[in-house]
C-alpha cells in the first residue's frame, strides 16, 4: 500500500470554498444578465479598476501595442504559435469526414463541423498567461472557427503588450481588456457591445472556472477545469534537483495547486522533500509555490512500479511526469493523465509553452474520462443519413415498423408503414 512521505495539509477541504465561489458567481452573472454593459463596467471597475472608454481594443490600438514588444519577443511568440498551428493541423488532417453505403441504397455519414463563433478567456492577473492565447486562439483557427472573440484582464493598469500580441498574431478576430466573471458572461450572454458566442474556451482562476461551468449548456466550453496539477513519477534514477524544480514550476501557478511526486525509493522522496524547502528560499515566486506545496504538496512512496502505475491512474493528475529508466514503458500503461511527459529531456513547462501540444488540460480527477482542449473539440461531428433505392426504403421500413410497436411508438411506426406501403408496395409486417 502507498505510504505517504509528505501528506497535503489541506487535502479534501475545498468544498467550502467552492461554496463560496459559486455563489459570488451567480451573483455576477445574475447581474450582467440583468444590466449588460452597466454592470460590466461596475464590475471591471470594482475588481480590476479598470473603465476605458472602450473594452474592446481598436486596429490602431492593437496595432500600437504590438508595435511595443521587441522584435525577438514577437519571434519567439510566432515561433511558439508555429509549433501549436503544425500540430493542430496534423490532428485536424486526421479527422476525415465520412460516407459509406453500409447496405445497398442505404448511406450513411458524419461531418466534421466548425463551431460557429467562441469566446476565449486569456488569464493575465497574477501572470500575464501569453501561452494561453496561442493553445485557444490558434486551435480554433486552425479548426476552422467563424468568429473568434478574446478576452483577457488589464494586468499592471492596463492592456499587457506580449498577451495582446499573442491574441492578434493567433488570429482573434475582436480583443477585449476585460477580466473575471464579468468577461466570461459578457461573452455567453450577449450584451449591447458583446455579441453572444457557441462555446467558451481557456483557463481562469476558481471564478472563471465556475462561470464556464454555470454556462455549461447554455454555451459549450472545452472542460471543468481546476488549479493546475503536477505529478512526477520517479525511480531511484531520477535525482532530487529536477524533482523539486519540476514540482514547484507548477506548484507556483496558484496557492492550491497540487504537486505530488511518485516513487519507489525513499531516499529520493525524503531527498527531493528538503531539496523544495532549499529553493524555495531562493524562487522568485516562494509566496505562492509555497503555500502550495504546504498545502497541497504530497510525496508517496510506493513498493514497485505496479503500484506507482496503480495510484498514477487513482490520482489521474493533469500532467503527468516520468522521469525513470524506461519512460515509454508508462506510455504504454498509463490511462488516465490530461498530458504525459516522458523522461528528464522534457518538462511541464515545454508544453505548457512552446512544444506544440495544448496545455488546456482536465484536472480534478477527469484525466479519468476526457482529454484536453485540441482541434477537435472545437468542432461538431455530425451525421447524416441518405436512402437512395425505393426498395431498401421499403426494407428498413419493415425493421423499423416492428421496433417501433414493441415501443408503442405509433407515430414513430407510421412513418415507416407510410414508406413500405409507398415504395413496397404493401403493408408492414406486424
Amino acid at each position: 500500500m502507498p505510504r505517504h512521505i509528505k501528506t497535503a495539509a489541506l487535502a479534501g477541504q475545498r468544498e467550502e470554498v467552492d461554496a463560496k465561489v459559486k455563489a459570488t458567481v451567480e451573483t455576477i452573472i445574475a447581474d450582467v444578465a440583468r444590466r449588460g454593459d452597466e454592470a460590466v463596467r461596475e464590475l471591471s471597475e470594482r475588481f480590476d479598476k479598470w473603465s476605458p472608454p472602450s473594452f474592446r481594443l481598436s486596429d490602431s490600438e492593437i496595432r500600437t501595442l504590438v508595435a511595443r514588444v521587441p522584435a525577438k519577443t514577437i519571434a519567439d511568440i510566432e515561433f511558439a504559435q508555429a509549433q501549436i498551428r503544425n500540430f493542430a493541423q496534423i490532428q485536424r488532417a486526421s479527422l476525415q469526414d465520412v460516407e459509406v453505403e453500409t447496405l445497398p441504397g442505404v448511406v450513411l455519414g458524419h461531418r466534421h463541423i466548425p463551431v460557429g463563433s467562441i469566446g476565449c478567456y486569456v488569464p493575465g492577473g497574477r501572470y500575464p498567461m501569453v501561452a494561453s492565447a496561442h493553445m485557444s486562439i490558434v486551435t480554433a483557427r486552425v479548426a476552422g472557427v467563424g468568429h473568434i472573440t478574446a478576452c483577457t484582464p488589464p494586468n499592471q493598469g492596463g492592456p499587457h503588450p506580449e498577451t495582446i500580441a499573442a491574441m492578434h498574431l493567433g488570429g482573434a478576430d475582436a480583443i477585449h481588456v476585460l477580466g473575471g466573471v464579468q468577461a466570461v458572461a459578457a461573452m455567453a450572454l450577449g450584451t449591447d457591445t458583446f455579441k453572444p458566442v457557441d462555446m467558451l474556451v481557456g483557463p481562469g482562476n476558481a471564478y472563471v472556472a465556475e462561470a464556464k461551468r454555470q454556462f455549461y449548456g447554455r454555451v459549450g466550453i472545452d472542460l471543468f477545469a481546476g488549479p493546475t496539477e503536477i505529478l512526477v513519477i520517479a525511480d531511484d534514477s531520477a535525482d532530487a534537483e529536477m524533482c523539486a524544480t519540476d514540482l514547484l514550476g507548477q506548484a507556483e501557478h496558484g496557492p492550491t495547486s497540487p504537486a505530488i511526486l511518485l516513487t519507489t525509493s525513499e531516499k529520493l522522496a525524503r531527498d527531493t522533500v528538503a531539496e523544495v524547502e532549499r529553493q524555495l528560499g531562493v524562487l522568485p515566486t516562494a509566496d505562492v509555490a509555497g503555500v502550495a506545496w504546504r498545502d497541497y504538496g504530497e510525496a508517496i512512496l510506493c513498493a514497485d512500479d505496479a503500484e506507482m502505475m496503480a495510484e498514477a491512474d487513482r490520482i489521474a493528475a493533469e500532467h503527468v511526469e516520468v522521469l525513470t529508466r524506461d519512460p515509454r514503458w508508462w506510455l504504454d500503461r498509463l490511462k488516465n493523465y490530461g498530458a504525459l511527459f516522458l523522461g528528464p529531456e522534457t518538462n511541464v513547462s515545454y508544453g505548457d509553452k512552446v512544444i506544440g501540444t495544448n496545455h488546456t488540460l482536465p484536472t480534478k480527477g477527469a484525466a479519468r474520462y476526457t482529454g484536453g482542449l485540441w482541434v477537435g473539440k472545437f468542432l461538431k461531428t455530425c451525421t447524416w443519413q441518405e436512402i437512395r433505392t425505393p426498395e431498401a426504403s421499403a426494407m428498413v421500413g419493415e425493421y423499423c415498423s416492428r421496433l417501433c410497436a414493441i415501443e408503442r411508438f405509433w407515430g414513430h411506426k407510421e412513418q415507416a408503414d407510410l414508406r413500405v406501403r409507398r415504395y413496397g408496395r404493401k403493408n408492414a409486417a406486424e
